[in-house]
């Protein structure tokens, strides 16, 4: 009799040892539970505060940023890609003269309006960008013709647009672009120059004049998952107000303003884009993840409030992973983003006190 009941007593405590976590077994920080489907985007940072914008601008943001959610949601609800929905999303912003992207893009030194985007999906790392465009009408379709129509990732200028009309995209007149309030920008900071630059570096000018320092942050940017479990991201922008002759920033630059991995994460950035290329921010995230096993949250922060403070660089990012879990950290004043996921309200931000 204690024979069997000590044998009893063994394979009782047997299979209790066994149900118990293992001593090294990492336990996320994060959310366990898959969600269905989510959707995260943003609209820029840099110098946003309250006391700078009247409550009507503000509605304005608010309103075109839930709409912007609204429309990938819909996609996503309806059992549509991820690919699918950060078109969805990013095309109202481009849409809008409220942002810096399509409609609403800055003016370069000569007076144009030039947008670049990127699109990279998550399932197989394929990948689209296009830069210095002047005519496509939504840049980041052009992207996306790029990854899924020809042989390459990254296509500039003229050639883009060749492409982008045998594609048969949508193209405009570069007035199209054209916004008063973005040809004003470029007026003022042409003017800052001439009055300064004679006796002042350009980082000097821009510790003391916050509005030309702003001219660096515009850009819009959509990450999805997808009933799928897949995930992607977009990002599309006008660039920097002012910028000389052939300069490219991290949008388009896979792995720095645009990364998507399903083994990770997917991310779009928003920032001076030199520090985000030199970081490669979006790649960093998810190397972090993947090596480091580190959570989205942990990795997003350790490259946005660390690695790019260290270096003087400003911005943020919106990323996302295969569970749903959303990491939008910045360090700016503001970033104009947002999130919705499966069965619940939008949620948009703009300042640095809302979370």
């Amino acid at each position: 009799m204690n024979k069997i009941f000590l044998s009893f007593l063994s394979i009782l405590i047997i299979s209790w040892s066994c149900s118990q976590p293992a001593d090294n077994q990492s336990v996320s920080e994060e959310s366990t539970t898959q969600s269905e489907f989510a959707l995260a985007i943003h609209g820029g940072a840099g110098t946003i505060k309250r006391e700078n914008m009247s409550e009507e601008q503000e509605a304005e943001y608010r309103a075109k940023l839930k709409e912007a959610l609204d429309a990938g949601y819909t996609v996503l609800e309806s059992g549509g890609e991820a690919l699918d929905a950060v078109i969805a999303a990013v095309k109202v912003m481009e849409d809008s003269p409220l942002f810096n992207a399509g409609k609403g893009a800055v003016f370069t030194n000569e007076g144009k309006n030039e947008m670049d985007a990127a699109i990279m999906d998550g399932r197989d790392r394929n990948a689209g960008a296009v830069a210095g465009l002047t005519t496509v009408k939504n840049p980041i379709t052009a992207a996306r013709a790029v990854m899924e129509n020809s042989p390459h990732v990254f296509m500039t200028g003229a050639g883009a647009e060749v492409f982008a009309k045998e594609q048969e995209l949508e193209l405009v007149s570069p007035d199209y672009f054209y916004t008063d309030f973005r040809f004003q920008q470029l007026e003022k900071i042409r003017e800052t120059e001439k009055t300064q630059l004679d006796h002042s570096s350009l980082l000097e000018m821009e510790l003391q004049d916050p509005f030309f320092k702003d001219r660096k942050f515009g850009t819009v940017g959509a990450v999805a998952l997808d009933k799928n479990g897949n995930i992607a991201a977009a990002t599309s922008t006008g660039g920097m107000t002012n910028k000389r002759y052939g300069r490219v920033g991290d949008v388009p630059i896979i792995g720095a303003g645009t990364y998507a991995d399903n083994a990770t994460c997917a991310v779009s950035a928003t920032g001076h884009g030199e520090f985000f290329i030199r970081t490669v921010v979006g790649h960093e995230i998810a190397s972090q993840m993947r090596y480091g096993n580190k959570s989205l949250k942990d990795a997003a922060n350790d490259v946005v409030m660390k690695q790019l403070v260290e270096m003087g660089g400003s911005g943020g990012i919106i990323s996302i992973d295969r569970m749903g879990n959303i990491a939008m950290p910045f360090n700016s004043e503001g970033m104009y983003r947002g999130y919705r996921k499966a069965d619940q309200e939008a949620q948009v931000f703009i300042y640095k006190d809302e979370n």
